[in-house]
């Protein structure tokens, strides 16, 4: 049997404009008031039109009812409430249930007493088709719950739980100064490791000098009475990289410049990096002993990137060091706690400790993590969570390889009791007990497996539109690399065309010279887009960016650069066009075929080699042709392909100028759809 809208329309006593809109919201192929629907999809409309009708009824007060007789007939009538009132009421008379999210249909159809058909039912008439054992997204079951009577309120996680403890602001009567945590970077070969051991070594005494080693990447010293912590990282990469987890743990940076070499790359870069994390920067002009040192030019150097020294009226620090002489490593330490009077750095002792894993390794005792505490003071005995893994404090040593019971905010130390090797980066919590701790490890663990089949969502032009329309950024920053200087500054022109009223553009970092691996991690700590005109990859740093998910743009056209963020601001981007690496061979013998041209008898060193896949051929990692390959072989049968591993010839067309020892990469093109 089967009924007609305007019919159906009349029994439900609506209009059939109302109707077919019903329809079209559940999805239901309707084309007129006189379409023909079936007996189930009227009877679920008539069943939820009449649950709607049920909900839109409050009950009435007997004070504001009264019983009127009309035709013999009683019927009731009620004061007339205002629309807020009718909404007060039916929310108060909702049940509430609490629910630990996620869960399925049926673990929620026994929460709101219902049978799984008729929750199924409910979940259909939103336009939702799902089974008894699917997972419900969280804003559904609300609104099911709404439709049926509850509220549903989420339960926190173990995980939030602990986060929740942990995020609490502290009492600002427990807080007490902390020492401050203190980073050197710069250029290789400027003095980092040497500033570093003059430090140790003038504060240690006779008795320990020369027996003590660095063992947990950090140390601390005492300097008239004050204690610094210094985090012996091996530079800005390892700097960036516990950014990109979340982990700011450095108060001050010290940029240490040779004084007799000048400002480098690499110094560039560190400036950059330091910036990027907001952390005061101090500048140490290392190697002033040199005859050949010139500490004008340094701090010219610096005047031009707006570090002015403050004898030249700027604000920033300057000091004039030796590592190898011992001159001016007071002055530094000096300097280094003036600047933390001016950051008023305090931490609360009391409470659960919390901080950073530094270091990680797995030794004949098991898993050691060198963890820097943040706030709080850990425990021997303490249960912690680190990264996936947990584990209870077994032991604590310094950084001297001495025993402690505790830590407090700002030190270092080396603990046992890990089931596992955290992460460099990763943030370390105490938790109440190794249940919780074991909970949220194993989830950690299974959202990890999880992350890796599917790629992180990182800031892109792709989505630049849609964050802005929803007001969660309005700034795109960017890193900048371009083959000469020239170029860098012809990029960075067309980029200040763009109207700031639409976006802030930021450049973190511009530079001459290939992206390279620092230039993605940069960009994956602070959430930027990686530009770069007429430049290649890194093979490292493009692993590196597919893994994390960092968006990298090649050009080769200077307005293209232009044109695709304006496109990105209003929504409008084309499909991108993206290589694709197939394969590499090297040319290892060439012969001259009559008929056909050269062919470079050749070694498969990784991937593939397809027949008229498109090419590129390398000389001494340079561009030399770029074409296709017109003729593979595999002795003397043309075949469609050639695995890594085996020989073949390859014919490029249009090229016979293939040389041996040239590399011969094929890549294809995959269009990627950009989604707003």
């Amino acid at each position: 049997m089967s009924i007609r809208v305007h019919q159906l329309a009349k029994e439900l006593n609506i209009s059939s404009n109302e109707l077919l809109a019903k329809l079209k919201a559940l999805k239901v192929d309707v084309k007129s008031h006189m379409s023909v629907l079936n007996d189930e999809v009227a009877r679920l409309i008539k069943e939820e039109l009449t649950l709607k009708l049920k909900k839109a009824v409050v009950p009435v007060k007997a004070k504001e009812a009264a019983k009127v007789k009309k035709d013999g007939k009683e019927t009731v009538s009620a004061v007339a409430e205002k629309p807020s009132e009718i909404k007060e009421a039916a929310v108060s008379k909702r049940k509430k249930i609490q629910i630990k999210f996620p869960f399925t249909v049926k673990e929620l159809a026994i929460k709101l007493s219902l049978k799984p058909s008729e929750l199924i039912q409910s979940l259909i008439r939103e336009g939702i088709l799902v089974n008894i054992n699917q997972l419900i997204p969280e804003e559904t079951a609300n609104k099911i719950g709404e439709k049926l009577g509850y509220d549903i309120e989420r339960l926190p996680t173990e995980e939030e739980k602990v986060l929740k403890v942990h995020s609490q602001p502290a009492d600002v009567s427990k807080l007490i100064p902390r020492p401050p945590i203190v980073t050197l970077m710069g250029h290789v070969d400027h003095g980092k490791t040497s500033l570093l051991d003059a430090i140790r070594k003038t504060n240690l005494t006779d008795r320990e000098a020369g027996g003590i080693t660095q063992h947990i990447g950090a140390y601390e010293i005492n300097f008239r009475g004050k204690k610094i912590t210094f985090l012996d990282t091996p530079g800005h990469e390892a700097f960036t990289a516990m950014r990109a987890r979340g982990a700011n743990a450095t108060d001050i940076v010290i940029l240490v410049v040779a004084a007799d070499d000048g400002l480098m790359p690499q110094t560039i870069e560190a400036i950059d990096h330091a910036r990027a994390a907001n952390a005061p920067i101090i500048v140490a002009m290392n190697k002033v002993d040199k005859p050949q040192a010139n500490i004008d030019k340094v701090k010219r150097q610096l005047q031009e990137l707006n570090l002015t020294p403050e004898d030249w009226g700027g604000k920033t620090i300057a000091v004039a060091v030796s590592a190898k002489t011992g001159q001016g490593i007071n002055e530094l330490l000096e300097m280094i706690l003036l600047e933390t009077e001016m950051l008023e750095l305090k931490a609360d002792p009391a409470g659960a400790a919390k901080g950073v894993v530094l270091e990680s390794k797995i030794s004949k005792g098991g898993p050691q993590a060198s963890v820097l505490v943040q706030s709080g003071t850990l425990k021997l005995g303490d249960c912690i969570l680190a990264g996936e893994f947990w584990g209870k404090v077994k032991a604590m040593f310094n950084d001297r390889l001495m025993r402690v019971s505790q830590a407090g905010p700002s030190m270092p130390v080396e603990v046992l009791g890990l089931l596992g090797s955290a992460e460099a980066g990763e943030k370390f919590y105490v938790v109440a007990n190794e249940a919780q701790a074991k909970e949220i490890a194993e989830k950690r663990q299974f959202a990890l497996k999880e992350k890796g089949l599917q790629a992180p969502q990182r800031a892109s032009l792709e989505n630049l539109h849609q964050k802005i329309a929803q007001g969660q950024d309005k700034e795109l920053r960017l890193v900048l690399k371009a083959d000469v200087q020239g170029s860098l500054e012809a990029v960075k022109s067309v980029l200040a065309k763009i109207s700031s009223t639409e976006i802030k553009l930021t450049i973190l970092h511009e530079g001459i010279g290939d992206i390279s691996e620092s230039d993605v991690m940069l960009a994956l700590a602070s959430d930027a887009i990686v530009f770069g005109f007429h430049i290649t990859v890194d093979p490292r740093a493009e692993a590196r960016a597919k893994l994390e998910g960092v968006d990298i743009r090649i050009y080769r056209i200077i307005y293209e650069i232009f044109d695709e963020i304006k496109k990105a601001l209003e929504g409008m981007l084309e499909p991108r066009l993206q290589e694709i690496f197939l394969g590499r061979a090297e040319a290892r013998q060439v012969f001259k075929v009559s008929k056909v041209g050269t062919i470079a008898g050749s070694f498969v060193l990784k991937g593939k080699i397809t027949r008229n896949a498109s090419c590129r051929l390398m000389r001494a990692n340079e561009e030399i042709y770029k074409g296709k390959i017109s003729s593979l072989k595999r002795f003397k049968d043309d075949v469609r392909e050639v695995e890594e591993g085996f020989e073949c010839g390859i014919g490029v067309d249009n090229f016979s100028g293939i040389q041996a020892g040239d590399l011969i990469e094929v890549y294809g093109i995959e269009k990627i759809e950009r989604k707003l």
